[in-house]
């Protein structure tokens, strides 16, 4: 190995290190003080770094947010593609549509802060961000034999309860009333599903019907 070669694996190495000890002690911080206190300056002492590292690694406050926010989506998804039923696969298909749609609730509002503190000022809440939901939730319509004129278009109207615009602009109450008003979200969201994934009657033929 060259040594330009050397010394761009050093830097990339030093980069993962403190940009994991950044995310590390940001999540510190919200933990004694909350996301409000939290800042670059105080977040660069604190972790005994520059300023300007932060800045590069973020670009700015929000992008602090959005780091940790994407940490925690990417364990997220690893649960459902891959962890244990019924979130993960090895369940019925209605079964995981609640289960998903469960535990992406409580992701979200568990994070209420952090996520809405990962949004810069200029940028609008966006219904069905997350691409893993909508592609999940129209596999599992599909494999629960939904009866729908338009699979789409249903998979991206739950995605939009799912994700930035309905839950984001939801105000949160204190714990611990946040933790009822999670399960009653969630409970909201396994009667629909419910409904939505009961077997159909079949029409009765226009004969047998009685005028």
């Amino acid at each position: 190995m060259s040594e330009s070669s050397t010394t761009t694996v050093v830097e990339r190495a030093d980069a993962a290190r403190n940009r994991q000890l950044l995310l590390n002690t940001v999540r510190e911080m919200i933990t004694e003080t909350g996301v409000e206190q939290v800042a670059v300056d105080g977040l660069a002492e604190r972790a005994g770094l520059g300023k300007g590292t932060v800045f590069r690694r973020f670009r700015s406050r929000a992008g602090i947010f959005h780091a940790l926010l994407d940490d925690d989506e990417r364990a997220f998804r690893e649960r459902v593609l891959y962890g244990p039923p019924p979130l993960g696969p090895g369940a019925m298909p209605a079964t995981r549509l609640v289960a998903y749609g469960r535990a992406r609730i409580r992701f979200l509002l568990e994070r209420h802060a952090v996520a809405r503190a990962a949004l810069d000022h200029n940028q609008s809440i966006l219904a069905g961000e997350s691409t893993l939901s909508q592609t999940h939730l129209r596999m599992l319509l599909g494999q629960a034999g939904v009866d729908a004129p338009d699979v789409d278009s249903l998979a991206l109207q739950l995605t939009g309860a799912l994700e930035g615009p309905i839950l984001l602009y939801l105000p949160m109450p204190p714990r611990p009333d946040s933790a009822r008003h999670i399960a009653r979200l969630a409970d909201s969201w396994q009667i629909l599903i419910e409904h939505l994934c009961q077997p159909t009657p079949e029409r009765k033929p226009e004969t047998d019907r009685k005028e």
